[in-house]
């Protein structure tokens, strides 16, 4: 249980109630400064009990957190407020170069799950061979703490992993020694505990990801049309909406793609022959030469992120980007902006996923 923080003389004159809902109502990017204040104010800062007033005033925001290949087990969080970049500690785990893992957020918190090392030895090229682990890190952006929680059922990488109902559901991908499987769990963040859910009907050879959309878990596999979908927990039904293939991102619970150099909008029409019903938002020409970048929903827009320029007839060498290209996709005329770029990662993104504080 998480221990109440008793809090006195917050604003002088205002019951510690009334101080604490100011507070709530401060953006996250001022929070460095509120810090600097006073002590009491630090506590009330990375409460549990500010985290529910933020959430119950309609003050909770959305920050992207993103990790790159450079530097090494390094995240920066993204606030779309400031348009500015945030790094964090390193995280703490053993694993050199960690990839292949999957990462969603509850209750304020970035959950960083299972993977593996992408680590070379410089003089023998040879890869650290941890290919697929069990760990499960958390970090808290109110307090600035990483925590280990308890590990998975089945140690796995290249994984269906999304948060649902404030809890974390993996599925499919590879455990150790790349034999794919079918299984899938439960995450309780409030009892820090995994239970198991039914397996997959399906496995495949290639890395699977999962998308939330109209409340459901929807499980997809690179190079196959067919999704599965955890109805009420309980089972998985198959279904085959035609979808395209590509980087996709959901924007309020729309699911895009990145595919042939545009970003269309994918229809959840099983009866379909082909895919003439997708709606096309934005041409994305300039992503064709971009490889290794991350694609993600926040807010109304679209976010391209880093990733690698490889070499090609204008480029002779790769080239590791730090941009940040931005798509309002629910504008009349969706044009493409660009934000603040990386300020300290570069490179092919590892993962990236939303943090509602």
């Amino acid at each position: 249980m998480t221990q109440e923080i008793v809090m006195s003389d917050l604003i002088e004159g205002l019951p510690d109630a009334v101080a604490l809902q100011c507070l709530a109502r401060v953006p996250f990017y001022y929070h460095k400064n509120l810090r600097l204040v006073c002590r009491s104010w630090r506590a009330a800062l990375c409460s549990a009990e500010l985290f529910k007033a933020r959430a119950e005033s309609g003050a909770s925001e959305e920050l992207l957190c993103v990790l790159a290949f450079e530097p090494e087990n390094t995240w920066q969080l993204y606030d779309p407020y400031g348009d500015h970049w945030v790094t964090l500690p390193i995280m703490p785990s053993k694993i050199r170069h960690l990839a292949r893992f999957g990462v969603a957020s509850v209750g304020g918190k970035l959950f960083v799950l299972g993977g593996g090392s992408d680590s070379v030895d410089p003089l023998t090229g040879d890869h650290d061979g941890i290919f697929a682990t069990s760990e499960v890190w958390s970090y808290d952006p109110l307090c600035h703490e990483w925590t280990q929680r308890a590990s998975m059922l089945v140690p796995r990488a290249m994984f269906a992993c999304c948060s649902l109902d404030s809890k974390i559901i993996v599925a499919g991908g590879f455990t150790s020694f790349r034999k794919s499987i079918s299984k899938a769990e439960i995450y309780d963040t409030d009892s820090d505990s995994w239970r198991p859910l039914p397996d997959l009907r399906h496995t495949h050879t290639s890395a699977c990801y999962g998308v939330v959309i109209e409340g459901k878990i929807h499980v997809l596999h690179k190079g196959l049309s067919l999704v599965q979908i955890l109805e009420d927990g309980q089972q998985w039904t198959v279904e085959d909406f035609g979808w395209l293939q590509g980087p996709m991102a959901v924007v309020r619970e729309e699911l895009y793609v990145l595919n042939g150099g545009f970003i269309l909008k994918q229809r959840k029409d099983k009866n379909r022959k082909d895919n003439l019903a997708d709606k096309g938002v934005s041409s994305a020409q300039e992503f064709k030469s971009r490889i290794g970048f991350g694609m993600i929903g926040l807010g109304d827009d679209i976010y391209v992120i880093g990733g690698v320029i490889g070499p090609g007839p204008t480029n002779q060498s790769m080239r590791q980007l730090q941009d940040v290209d931005v798509l309002d996709v629910n504008g009349k005329f969706p044009i493409w902006r660009q934000a603040a770029p990386m300020t300290r990662s570069s490179g092919s993104i590892l993962g990236c996923a939303l943090l509602k504080i």
